[in-house]
């Protein structure tokens, strides 16, 4: 079985689900995190690794921490130029679009990846 760190919101959705009250919910969470069992600060770190091994850009990444109730996390370590660029070429190899129709299904692979316009129009105004 594979463990993974959770968001407090998550955590709350799950024991809600299973049926606890949020008056039970809220003393366990305070609990779990003052004995370090379960904190958002980690729980973000790892998943901003995850995402970014997966080859998913900057905008997807803070889409899906707001949706697991983390407001609060620093993306500027990350270069995310760099990363979409990895992710074109291991997608594409090196050949670079031919035409207008190749360029635009390069980039609309890319915004589905989660790049944002300025990423991905950077990378192809370097080639």
């Amino acid at each position: 079985m594979v463990q993974r760190e959770h968001s407090a919101l998550e955590l709350t959705q799950k024991l809600s689900a299973k049926g606890y009250a949020i008056e039970e919910i809220e003393p366990a969470l305070v609990q779990l995190a003052q004995n370090n069992y379960q904190s958002d600060e980690r729980f973000a770190e790892a998943f901003v690794l995850m995402r970014t091994n997966q080859g998913k850009g900057s905008v997807l990444i803070s889409q899906q921490l707001k949706q697991r109730g983390i407001e609060d996390f620093d993306l500027s370590t990350i270069d995310f130029f760099e990363l979409a660029k990895s992710v074109r070429l291991k997608k594409y190899g090196e050949q670079l679009p031919k035409n207008y129709k190749e360029k635009i299904k390069q980039q609309r692979f890319l915004q589905s990846r989660g790049f944002d316009f300025e990423q991905i129009n950077q990378i192809f105004s370097c080639e």
